[in-house]
This record gives C-alpha cells, structure tokens and sequence, in this order.
C-alpha cells in the first residue's frame, strides 16, 4: 500500500502529465487544422483530387470533419448505385457528427451578429453542403427515417435563414412515402390520405417561416431574398395539388414558378399529361431541364409512351435507345429499358420487347429525383410481362392460319396460358396490396402513374365488368378533365363488348360523333396527330362491336380505319384484313416457299383490288447470296401506308411470317436472321 502522500504526489503528477498532453494535442490540432483549411482553398469538393487530398487531412487530423468531408463528396459525386452512396454516407456522416460536437455552439449563434456570421460562414457553409449532400444520400438508398432524422437535428439550430428548405423537404419525403404506414417508417400517418395532408402542413408551415422571418433576413441578403424561398415551397405545392387532383391550384404554383424561372418543365409536362393535353405534354417534355447527374430523367420515361399514343413508335424506339446509350448502367437505366419495351411491344418487335423486360427485371434500379418507387417499377415490368405474352399467344394464331392442326402451335399456346396466368396472379397481387391503385391505376393519366391508359385496360379487362362499368360511369360524372372523359368512355365501351356488344356500339359511336362533329369544342376534339392509340382502340372496339351484323359495310369500315390508324396493333387483334397481295422480281424456289409461308398467315387473301381491300406489294431482288425485298402498301382508295420498307434475308426460314408482320407495319433489323440462327451466330461469337 502506498502511503496516503505519496499516492497524492503520483496522482498530482498524472493530472499534470494529462494537461500537457492535452495542450499540445490542442496544440498540435490547431496547427494542423490551420494547415488544413490553408490547404483546402486549392482543392474544391467535386475536384478530381479530393480523394487523396482527403486522406492527407486525416492523416493530419482525424478528428477534424474536413478530410471526412472531402472523401464524402468524391464517393458522393461518383456514386451511380446502392453499394456507392452507402459507401458515401460513411464519411459524410462522421464529418457531420464531428462537425456538431466541434462547432455546434458557433453554428447556433451564427445569425448574433454580422461579425459572428463572417467569423462562422465557412463552417455554416460546409454545415448546409454536408446536410443537403447526406439528405441526398439517404434519399437515394430509400432511408427516408434517416432524412428525417437529419432535417429534425438541422431544425435544432433554427437559423434564420432556411436555405435547406426544411418543411419542404420534409413534405416531399411525407408524399414519397405516402402509402407507407408507421409500420414501415415511424414517422408517417396511417394511410395516403393523412400523409398527403401532413405534407401539405409542412408546406404551409414553410411559408409561414419564410414570411415570419422576412423582415430580418431583408436586412442580411436583400428585399427580395424571401422569393427564391417561397418559390422552393411553392414547387412541392404544385406536385402536391397535382397529385390531389386540385388541378386549378396546381396550375397557379406552377404559373408562379414559370414566372420565376424556377419550374421543373419534366412536372409541368406531367400536369399537362394527366390533363390530357397530350400536344403540350410533349412539348414541355422536350424542353431543357436540370436534373442531378446520375439520376433519372422522367422525360425520357414518359415522352416514348407519348409517341406511343401518336403510333411514333419508332420515334420512341430510337430516342430510348439514345438515352440508354449516354446514361449507360446508371440510375435510370432500368425505367428507359422499360420505355425501350414498351416501345417495341407497339411497333410488334416481341422478341425485343422480351429482351429489355428482361434487361429491367434484372437491373436493381435506384430511384433517384423522382417519387416513382420500386413497387411501380415491378409492377408496370410485371403488366407489361402479361402484355407481351397475349400478344405472344395472337402471333401464334396470326402466323399460321391453320394453327389448330399444329402440335406445336397448340403446345406454344398452352404454355403461354399457364405463363399468363402465372404472370396475370402476381400483378393481381400487386394491385390489390396497393393502396394507391385506384389513384395510379383506375385514375387514367395520373401523373404519378408509370403505365399508360392502354395499359389500364390489360389490367382490368378480365375483371369484373360491372364493377368497373360503374366506376367509369361515375368518373364520367365526378372527373374534372374534360379531355379524359373520352378515355373512359373508350373503356366503358370495351367493358360492354362482351356481354352488350350494342351498348359497346352505342357509346362507341357517339364517341366518335362528339370526337369529330363540327364546331366542336377544345376539350371533346381528338388531336389527331397525338392520340392515334385512342381511335386505334376506339375503331377495333366498333369492328368488334358490328362484327355479327349481317350488313358488313359498317363493319368493314371500321375495321379499316383500325388498320389505316395503328397496323402494328392489327396482328394482335384477330381482325383479320382484306389484302390483294402483287409479287415483283426475281422468282426461285426461296421467294416461291417465302409466299407461300406469307399466305398461310392470317390475312384475309383477296384475289382482286377495291375500295375495302388493302393492296400489298413485294419486289424481291436477288443479290448473290442474299435477297432483298421492298414492302409497299396501299388502302383502297391509294393512300400510301407502308412505304418502301426494306428486308435483307438469306434464306426462306421465317422470312414469309417475317414479311407477314411486316406488312403490318412493324421495325425490326434490315438485315433478317431467324431467331435460332440469331442464337447460334451470338454463341458462335462467344466461344
């Protein structure tokens, strides 16, 4: 045991060695962290050298946030996936946490004194970078408790002046996650509707901030300082009224914020769409719009579904591909392959189609600078899935008239029906777990829907009838789009073709009537460029509707005009189309067994032309071992409709159904090689 003074002479000496220690540690910080901030000025966040520069300030001090934050903003900027923003979050939440325990106290008393600010503006600053670049992170990885948490703990410092537009932030994240419950996430209400209405709060509580602390912080950065902050408030307002279908009210912040050259033209052309004003939605789709890097562009989603309503598939085609081209496999990738599909499923390039559902299905999508989700992302692939395969199961029956003496054919089929209705039960599912579907699903148009009204219909047709016969009824009545209204009509007359083909009759040409009758007004007329898909439909529903009537004229015409609209639809439909087929050139064993599989698809041969039946031309060339044949069509009366279309193929395997679709106006490779041969040539590259 030591005696009682001596232990106070050991004890005396280590409290002094500590404090020693502790002053040069102090020391030795502040030199460092003095060399630190000297060192940063050469070096900004996004700079290329911010990584070893990062390391080189924590090697001078770990304790101090700067290096934390440097190497944070380098794996932030460079992030493309889950695994890199989590990687990003680990520094730039250590340089957080730093920072509060080091300067939370002059953080706090930033706004005392213009002297204190200047002394504390650059900690202020890396304070808001830090909290908007952390935010952004969480965002991106779907950790909004986490976003929260953070908005909450920057609250705390109540500064005067919002520039992280917190309540805004705050109501995005309660409308991002508006179909969760506390279940899920603790911080959200029981169902859609209280989280909208807790979003719309924080809006409001936003603008009374701003207008609370106007007249101070007029003295700090100017008299009009508070625009810039409503007009950040007033675009979550504008998606927030859109969504709650308050159409007027969305249109005014929207006004606003055009005004004041701060508006997201990717939104307003959602607004526009859900309105349908299909012509205008394209154009503010088109038009320039700042989005972050890496992230999703919704124009480049929405506008091939637009050109889809306009037949301009292969318009939809090409752009998508161009964009899958400069985004490569970052965030986004996975909702233009599914642009890219729809598109092809529309221009009847199944097997393409095929492809990028499956490139979709199996890309892990980020779903970043939007408030599309991972449920819609599955869902819409999954409904576009149960598409595919009923246009799989009409190819079948359109490629081979006979199919019902062909094993195969009748082996295909059955497979597809239990893939099908495979398919057709998970999507059911999803639906029916969704407390949104009759906002995004049943509401056509809606701005936070990622399928297309057409779409819709694939959904909802096998299901009860009636059930829907009245909803749709009743959104003739309630609905405030005039445009739209035409769009449920369309299907309250397909609803009926199965059990009242006449009542399908009745509304489809009164539709028809009001859609083309003179002085007509804005809202009833169809845009004729833009909403082929609708008249496309609108027609085989008539076709459908008069097929058993005994006089066929009517019949006939309809089915025509569905052809003249929208031939890539007609193979996929079981109407079948009057055709005179005239063969030109060079004539061999290969064009003659070519014919001969183009006849025995189901097209209604005509032996001679007329004013109902389409004339179809093939002129095959024959260039040493390969082929070439130029496609032409005409209607009855001379228009032209398929014009010089162009097919190189090297033998007659598959080219006669090839040419059959082609006749149809479907795309596809100049150059035609058969499937099979596809596959082996693309494994023959591979070995």
């Amino acid at each position: 045991m030591f005696p009682l003074r001596t232990f106070k002479k050991v004890a005396l000496a280590v409290i002094v060695s500590l404090l020693v220690h502790s002053t040069a540690k102090a020391q030795i910080n502040a030199a460092a962290r003095y060399e630190i901030d000297a060192k940063r000025i050469d070096v900004a966040l996004d700079d290329k050298d911010a990584l070893p520069r990062s390391r080189e300030f924590i090697r001078l001090d770990s304790t101090y946030y700067v290096g934390w934050m440097y190497e944070g903003f380098y794996k932030y900027n460079r992030s493309a996936d889950y695994i890199g923003y989590k990687q990003a979050i680990i520094p730039l939440h250590k340089a957080f946490r730093l920072m509060e325990k080091d300067y939370r106290k002059s953080l706090k008393k930033v706004y005392t004194s213009f002297m204190d600010y200047t002394l504390n503006q650059e900690k202020y600053n890396d304070f808001l970078r830090l909290s908007i670049v952390l935010e952004q992170c969480y965002n991106s990885i779907e950790m909004p408790d986490s976003v929260i948490s953070l908005l909450e703990r920057v609250e705390s410092y109540h500064f005067q002046k919002d520039f992280l537009v917190i309540y805004g932030e705050k109501a995005w994240t309660y409308h991002r996650n508006r179909f969760f419950t506390p279940e899920k996430y603790d911080f959200l209400g029981n169902s859609v509707e209280e989280n909208e209405k807790l979003a719309f709060k924080y809006c409001y509580k936003q603008l009374k901030l701003i207008k609370k602390n106007k007249k101070v912080n007029d003295l700090w950065y100017g008299p009009n300082q508070s625009e810039g902050d409503k007009l950040s408030t007033y675009h979550y307002l504008a998606m927030l009224h859109n969504y709650n279908q308050n159409y007027d009210s969305s249109e005014f912040y929207y006004q606003k914020l055009i005004d004041g050259n701060r508006v997201s033209w990717g939104n307003y052309a959602g607004l526009q769409h859900e309105l349908g004003n299909i012509k205008s939605s394209i154009e503010y789709y088109q038009k320039p719009n700042k989005s972050r890097e890496n992230a999703l562009r919704e124009s480049a989603y929405f506008l091939p579904t637009l050109y889809i309503y306009g037949g301009k598939t292969k318009q939809a085609i090409a752009e998508t591909q161009q964009q899958i081209l400069r985004s490569g496999s970052t965030p986004g990738f996975g909702w233009y392959n599914i642009a890219l599909a729809r598109s092809y499923l529309y221009d009847g390039q199944l097997d393409s189609a095929e492809f990028y559902l499956t490139k979709a299905a199996n890309f892990k999508e980020l779903h970043i600078n939007t408030t599309l989700t991972q449920s819609q992302y599955e869902f819409t692939i999954n409904l576009l899935k149960v598409q595919l395969i009923d246009k799989k199961m009409d190819a079948v029956t359109f490629l081979n008239s006979g199919w019902w003496h062909s094993p195969i054919d009748w082996y295909s089929l059955a497979a597809l029906k239990i893939e099908k209705t495979l398919t057709q039960y998970v999507v059911v599912n999803q639906m029916a777990n969704n407390p949104e579907r009759k906002r995004i699903v049943y509401d056509l148009f809606c701005g936070e829907s990622t399928i297309s009204f057409d779409e819709t219909l694939y959904l909802i047709k096998d299901f009860s009838t009636s059930f829907f016969i009245k909803k749709y009824n009743d959104y003739l009545l309630i609905d405030k789009r005039p445009k739209v209204h035409r769009y449920f009509s369309l299907l309250l007359a397909q609803f009926n073709l199965k059990n009242n083909p006449k009542e399908s009759a009745v509304i489809g040409r009164k539709l028809l009537s009001e859609a083309f009758a003179e002085n007509i007004s804005d809202s009833a007329a169809v845009d004729t460029t833009n909403e082929k898909l609708f008249l496309a439909r609108l027609y085989q529903t008539l076709a459908n509707a008069h097929q058993d009537d005994e006089d066929k004229s009517i019949y006939n015409d309809f089915r025509n005009k569905f052809y003249e609209e929208y031939p890539q639809l007609v193979p996929f439909s079981s109407i079948k189309i009057p055709m005179k087929l005239t063969v030109l050139g060079d004539a061999d064993e290969t064009t003659i067994n070519i014919v001969e599989d183009l006849k025995s698809c189901n097209i209604d041969w005509q032996p001679l032309s007329g004013p109902n039946t389409f004339e179809a031309a093939i002129n095959f060339t024959k260039k040493g071992k390969m082929y070439e044949a130029i496609i032409n069509v005409n209607n009855g009366v001379g228009d032209k409709l398929i014009v010089s279309q162009h097919l190189i193929f090297k033998s007659a395997k598959g080219t006669g159904k090839e040419l059959a679709l082609r006749l149809f106006g479907k795309g596809g490779a100049g150059v035609f090689e058969p499937e099979a041969d596809k596959a082996a040539n693309v494994l023959a590259k591979a070995k």
